[in-house]
């Protein structure tokens, strides 16, 4: 108990939340005073924000290491920290550089003390100051509230700044919300400001500053997904995707691709072009600083990739269940040659590495080769890793091919297997649907498919599978699950298609997601919405190859998914 005081401290920073040296007295104890410390001046408000934002840079690497490490798509390595490999083994017994709870509640103190002091009445010629900041400083603690519940299971619901030992006490000892309580909470909160515009500070570091900030929709969309509040899900994601102002269609130029002209697999070598690092395919991304000097430095590349500052020993690998998972896609070709249409499917044996078999985003973004001259005693390590998703100076918290997926979750889990299905292997514009989802679900859907016919057409939309198993609009191997016999009703077809294509999207997203952050959530929510904890337990467990059946009992437990809160 001697660490609740500084779970919520408000960590301060000079020259971000006015004057630290008014906040605390000499006795170490943090004292408010709220007359002296109004965020009144646009200045304060800039300073404040990004300040927000420092805070959010100490949670970053964790935000991507504690779902990929207590995942299935990666494993430690020997060169490991002794910390990783007990986040990996869900050995929690001891403390833990990753288990730093009072980090969290940084960022969260942080926005709550912005949302008591900052004036929101304040004008200037006639339009509120500070309604961006204050819609953006909300979201933030949604979204900081969210990575806390997911790892912590059940936490303390903070809402007001927390400045005294006695205060955190009082706010510890509250009941702890769950997951379901925490993001309907938060669901109201940050819905009045859906379609608040964000913050625009211009360029900073390079980057275009409104791009450190959380999409509110999305947000909104995974608290109703994470609540179990499908259709919400499905319509905020949507209308994020599809705002008149800003539309996303899906982005096919990335695709990683067999060459069109290849007649011999195993003398040829597919495209490595898919490339998440690109600035453009960050929705929206924390920045990190490229000196200790300057802030936080992000680890991430030291942990996944071969650096001179590692000795080129790398801490994480992709699992033998990763490898699996990609290798047994099928890869297809469309070749059409006047009316007459031909497929020709990239065979499994014989190329040239057997990571280009089935989908190619691991072969694109992932690469080992051996180093020269290193012996077993060499401070050097032989083999070089390189995994192309790692970004030194920024972390992505949202990317638009992911938003996608966790729509087609939405459809899904909403009771329109078909128009899910169709994200995953057509693309959603106004032709797909007509062609691949029925006039019953057509209607049922309603508006959660709408789409712009002119922007969102078939040349501007891909499906998500083809993002890396080619021509998935004419593979006969990726269908839409249909029961073997026709069923009583048309609701049984549905509930029997809805598990299946969750399955598949699940997939899509390890496919599409690996080494993001991603995979131990995706299970997590998936198990907790069937009640059915071997959904995570059987894929983590065999991670490596084969059953670790000490480790499967251990996740069988829900209980043991989730850090100690101490």
């Amino acid at each position: 108990m001697k660490y609740l005081y500084r779970f919520f401290t408000l960590v301060c920073v000079a020259g971000v939340l006015g004057s630290c040296a008014d906040m605390m007295d000499t006795d170490s104890e943090l004292v408010a005073f709220e007359k002296d410390n109004t965020l009144n001046h646009p200045t304060d408000s800039v300073y404040s924000v990004m300040g927000i934002v420092g805070k959010m840079q100490v949670i970053a690497d964790r935000m991507v290491l504690l779902g990929e490490v207590r995942g299935d798509l990666m494993m430690t390595t020997d060169a490991a920290s002794a910390d990783l490999k007990r986040l990996a083994s869900f050995d929690f017994s001891t403390d833990n550089c990753y288990n730093v709870v009072s980090d969290y509640y940084a960022v969260i103190n942080n926005c709550n003390y912005f949302i008591a002091h900052v004036d929101t009445a304040l004008q200037r010629r006639g339009r509120n100051l500070f309604t961006s900041e204050y819609a953006a400083v909300k979201t933030f603690r949604a979204w900081a509230y969210l990575q806390l519940v997911k790892n912590y299971g059940e936490v303390p619901l903070v809402t007001e700044p927390v400045m005294t030992e006695q205060r955190a006490r009082e706010e510890m000892n509250k009941q702890r919300l769950g997951i379901v309580d925490i993001c309907n909470y938060f669901i109201d909160d940050i819905k009045p400001y859906a379609l608040t515009e964000l913050p625009r500070y211009g360029s900073i570091n390079g980057y275009e500053s409104q791009r450190f900030f959380i999409p509110t929709r999305a947000l909104l969309g995974d608290l109703c997904l994470w609540a179990g509040r499908y259709q919400e899900a499905a319509q905020w994601y949507h209308d994020y995707i599809t705002d008149k102002n800003n539309p996303l269609p899906m982005n096919a130029s990335a695709r990683s691709v067999w060459p069109s002209n290849v007649t011999e697999f195993n003398l040829s070598s597919p495209s490595r072009g898919y490339d998440v690092t690109s600035i453009n395919e960050a929705i929206s991304f924390i920045p990190m600083e490229d000196r200790v000097f300057d802030g936080i430095v992000s680890d991430l590349g030291n942990v996944f990739n071969s650096t001179r500052e590692n000795n080129y020993f790398y801490q994480m690998t992709p699992s033998p269940a990763m490898v699996q998972l990609s290798t047994s896609q099928t890869y297809c070709m469309e070749y059409k040659s006047g009316t007459e249409t031909d497929t020709i499917y990239v065979p499994k044996v014989g190329l040239m590495d057997d990571i280009m078999a089935g989908d190619l985003r691991l072969y694109s973004n992932f690469n080992q080769s051996s180093r020269g001259g290193q012996d077993e005693y060499s401070e050097f390590s032989s083999i070089m890793q390189t995994i192309r998703k790692t970004m030194t100076q920024r972390v992505t918290t949202y990317r638009l091919n992911m938003i996608y997926l966790r729509y087609a979750e939405a459809l899904n889990r909403a009771g329109l297997p078909q128009s899910a299905f169709a994200v995953l292997k057509y693309g959603l514009c106004p032709e797909n649907i007509v062609a691949y989802v029925d006039s019953v679900e057509q209607v049922t859907a309603g508006s959660l498919i709408d789409f712009d016919a002119n922007i969102f057409t078939r040349e501007t939309i891909i499906g998500i599978h083809s993002l890396g198993s080619g021509d998935s609009q004419a593979n006969g191997y990726y269908t839409l699950p249909m029961p073997a016999q026709q069923l009583a009703s048309r609701q049984d077809t549905i509930a029997y298609q809805i598990p299946l294509i969750e399955d598949m999207i699940i997939d899509e997203m390890a496919l599409e997601g690996a080494f993001e952050g991603y995979r131990f959530y995706d299970l997590m929510r998936v198990a907790l919405r069937r009640n059915a904890p071997q959904y995570l337990a059987d894929p983590i467990s065999r991670r490596r190859g084969t059953v670790d059946e000490s480790l499967r009992a251990l996740l069988m437990d829900p209980k043991n998914w989730y850090l100690p809160l101490h």
